[in-house]
C-alpha cells in the first residue's frame, strides 16, 4: 500500500504512453490498438488521463470542478432515480440485479448530469455497453465493429450538443463547459467534448461494477448485512470497504521519467510501474485482517481503488452517492432479498483489468 500510495502521489512520475520505454508494450500498444473507422481517431492525445504536468491540470480542472459542482446538487435527483429504478422490479420474483439496477442506474445518472433526453438513454446505454470494448486487448472483428459504431455515434452526439450548448447553455454539464470556455477557460472543443466522453465511458462500468460487487458481497456475508440494519449510518463505509474489498479496477499505471529506487528495487526512466490495486488493498500494513469483508472496519476510504495524486478518478464523489442510495434502499425496500442459487459461482466478466460481474441473478420473494 505505501508504496503504491507513493507512485500516486509523486508528481514526477507520468502516465503519458509516449513517454514509456519500448519495454512497455502494454502501455505503447495503447496508442497501437485504436481500431479503424473512428471518426475522430487523434482526440485520445487530448485525454486527461494521459496528460500530465501543467497540460494536465489545464484540461482536468475546468471540467473536475464544473462535474463536482454538479454532483453536489445532484443527490436528491440520483435517488429519485434509484426510486423508478426500484419500482420497475416491483413484484418480481427473481432479476438480474446486473441487467436491472447495476448497468441502467449509473447511465440514467451521468445522462441527468449531461442532459441526456429520456426518450435517447436507451441508445446512450447501448453505446455505452459496446464502448466497453476499448478495454478488451481480445476484441473480435464483431465486437470491433459495434466499437466503432458506437464510439462514433456517442462522438457525434457529444460534438454535437456542445456545438449546440455554446450558442444556448443549457442547465447540464454541457452549459457549464461551454459557460467555462466563453469565460477564459483555455480548453478547446476537442478537449471538453473528449473528457466529457471520458468521464461517461470509465465512470460508467467502473460504478456499475461497484454497485454489482457490494451487492453479491452483502448478500454472501449476511451478517454484514444485519449490522447496516442495525446501524444505516455505516452505509458510506460499507461502500468504500467493498471499493478495498473487491475493487472494480485491478491495476492502473505511472511512467518514470527519472531513475530512481523504489524500496529497494532499481527503476530507470521509462520503466512502467504497473500499480495492483487489488493487492494494495489488501496489504495487512495498511488493512489488518484484510482478507475479510467487514462494513465496521475503521478507515476503508484509505483503499486505492479511485487512484490518487493528481489522476485520481474524478467521478468518485458520484459513484459512492449512487452506490449508497441504490444498495441501502434495494435491501431496505426488499428485506428477503438473496441469491437465487448461493451455489453457483459468481459470472464475472471478461474484460482485463476490470472485476466486474457478468449477471447477478436474485430472488425477492
Amino acid at each position: 500500500m505505501a508504496d503504491a500510495r507513493a507512485i500516486f502521489t509523486d508528481n514526477s512520475h507520468v502516465k503519458d504512453p509516449d513517454q514509456a520505454e519500448p519495454a512497455a508494450i502494454a502501455i505503447r500498444r495503447r496508442r497501437a490498438t485504436i481500431p479503424d473507422g473512428l471518426a475522430f481517431p487523434d482526440d485520445q492525445r487530448a485525454s486527461m488521463l494521459e496528460l500530465d504536468g501543467v497540460e494536465h491540470t489545464r484540461v482536468r480542472s475546468p471540467l473536475v470542478q464544473a462535474l463536482y459542482a454538479r454532483i453536489a446538487a445532484f443527490e436528491s435527483h440520483c435517488i429519485r432515480i434509484v426510486e423508478d429504478a426500484l419500482n420497475r422490479i416491483e413484484g418480481r420474483a427473481e432479476f438480474d440485479l446486473m441487467k436491472e439496477l447495476a448497468e441502467p442506474v449509473p447511465v440514467s445518472c451521468i445522462g441527468a448530469i449531461l442532459g441526456v433526453p429520456p426518450e435517447t438513454l436507451a441508445t446512450f446505454r447501448q453505446w455505452l455497453d459496446d464502448i466497453v470494448q476499448t478495454f478488451n486487448p481480445n476484441r473480435t472483428p464483431e465486437n470491433v465493429a459495434a466499437l466503432v459504431a458506437a464510439s462514433n455515434g456517442l462522438a457525434h452526439y457529444i460534438r454535437g450538443r456542445f456545438a449546440d450548448a455554446k450558442l444556448n447553455p443549457p442547465d447540464d454539464l454541457f452549459g457549464d463547459m461551454a459557460r467555462a470556455q466563453a469565460a477564459g477557460a483555455e480548453l478547446s472543443d476537442t478537449e471538453i467534448t473528449y473528457n466529457i466522453r471520458g468521464l461517461l465511458i470509465a465512470g460508467n462500468v467502473t460504478t456499475t461494477d461497484l454497485i454489482g460487487n457490494t451487492a453479491r458481497l452483502l448478500l454472501t456475508y449476511p451478517e454484514q448485512l444485519h449490522i447496516l440494519r442495525t446501524a444505516p449510518s455505516l452505509w458510506p463505509n460499507a461502500v468504500d470497504e467493498a471499493l478495498r474489498y473487491e475493487a472494480p479496477v485491478d491495476f492502473t499505471w505511472r511512467i518514470a521519467t527519472h531513475a530512481e529506487n523504489l524500496s529497494g528495487c532499481p527503476v530507470h526512466a521509462g520503466s512502467a510501474l504497473n500499480v495492483f490495486i487489488r493487492s494494495a488493498n489488501r496489504d495487512e500494513a495498511a488493512f489488518p485482517e484484510a482478507h475479510r469483508f467487514d462494513v465496521t472496519r475503521p478507515r476503508a476510504s484509505r483503499h486505492l481503488s479511485f487512484g490518487g495524486g493528481a489522476h485520481i478518478c474524478p467521478g468518485a464523489p458520484l459513484a459512492r452517492m449512487e452506490a449508497k442510495h441504490l444498495l441501502s434502499r434495494l435491501f431496505d425496500r426488499f428485506p428477503r432479498l438473496r441469491l437465487s442459487d448461493p451455489s453457483v459461482s459468481p459470472h464475472w466478466r471478461k474484460l482485463p483489468g476490470f472485476r466486474g460481474l457478468e449477471s447477478l441473478v436474485v430472488r425477492i420473494d
